[in-house]
C-alpha cells in the first residue's frame, strides 16, 4: 500500500484546493503537523473500500508548474466522481474503454491544474 502521494500548487491555492478536493470529492482534510503547516499546502484523507486508502498531500511549491502528464490514480465510484466534478463545473476526459479493457476511467484537473485519474474499483 502506498501511504501518500503529493501533487504541487502554487502559494494560496489551499481554499481552492480545500473546496475541491474536500467539497467536490468529500476528501476529509487531515491536519498537518505544526512545523509542516508552516510551509503551507493541505493534506486530504483518500477514502477507500471499508476505510481510509492513503493520503494526498498538495504541497507549496515556489516554481510551480502543473502536472499536466504525470498524476496519481484513484480508485473510486466513477459515475459519483464524473457527476460531482462536472456539477462542480469540472470537466471529465473519459478514456477509451480499449485503452484498458476491462476498467472504466476518466481524467480531470484539480483547480490549479493538476491532471488527476479516477478508475472504477
Amino acid at each position: 500500500m502506498i501511504h501518500h502521494v503529493q501533487v504541487a500548487c502554487p502559494a494560496g491555492a489551499e481554499d481552492n484546493l480545500r473546496a475541491f478536493y474536500t467539497g467536490v470529492l468529500g476528501w476529509p482534510e487531515l491536519p498537518k503537523p505544526p512545523l509542516l503547516a508552516a510551509r503551507g499546502g493541505c493534506w486530504f484523507q483518500v477514502p477507500g473500500r471499508g476505510g481510509p486508502d492513503g493520503e494526498l498531500h498538495v504541497g507549496v511549491d515556489a516554481d510551480f508548474r502543473p502536472a499536466k502528464k504525470a498524476h496519481p490514480a484513484f480508485v473510486v465510484d466513477v459515475d459519483a466522481v464524473a457527476a460531482a466534478v462536472e456539477a462542480a463545473g469540472g470537466s471529465v476526459d473519459w478514456a477509451d474503454p480499449a485503452e484498458i479493457p476491462g476498467r472504466r476511467r476518466f481524467h480531470a484537473f484539480d483547480p490549479v491544474g493538476n491532471r488527476l485519474e479516477f478508475l472504477e474499483g
